[in-house]
């Protein structure tokens, strides 16, 4: 392996329950849903091997792969409550993926619900990254 290998993949969560605004991850937010602009940035930052949106819903899914994501698989209700954790899913897509033989070196959670995060916001945040050792998510 090269020193400097890297195989990134950005994690969206997406669960459809949101219980203070109904549908808040592709709510209309000046005339695109929220979650397109997260997508988005991770797509202009050119960084990521894949981008995942991990979502319980198929309607969310379609919206994800129009702009761009992947959605391979839903995520199981039983993990996708609003007390469920971020180890719960983020566990259950890599080892997922893993079956599927894609393996990453790193992982960064992008919620949705930050809109106004760019691919700048992202590079910026890789680089500083990169400079700690022993760390595998941001």
């Amino acid at each position: 392996m090269k020193k400097n290998f890297f195989r990134l993949i950005a994690l969206i969560p997406a669960r459809s329950g949101s219980e203070r605004i109904k549908n808040k991850n592709i709510i209309n937010f000046f005339g695109r849903p929220l979650i397109s602009y997260t997508i988005n940035a991770a797509i202009k930052s050119k960084i990521f091997n894949k981008i995942i949106v991990s979502t319980d819903s198929k309607k969310y899914a379609k919206i994800a792969t129009r702009y761009g994501a992947h959605v391979p698989f839903l995520r199981p209700k039983n993990i996708s409550k609003a007390t469920s954790s971020d180890y719960e899913w983020v566990k259950f897509t890599l080892d997922k993926l893993k079956k599927d033989n894609e393996i990453f070196t790193h992982f960064f959670i992008l919620r949705p619900t930050s809109p106004l995060r760019t691919k700048n916001t992202i590079l910026r945040a890789w680089k500083k990254f990169k400079k700690f050792k022993n760390v595998d998510s941001l």
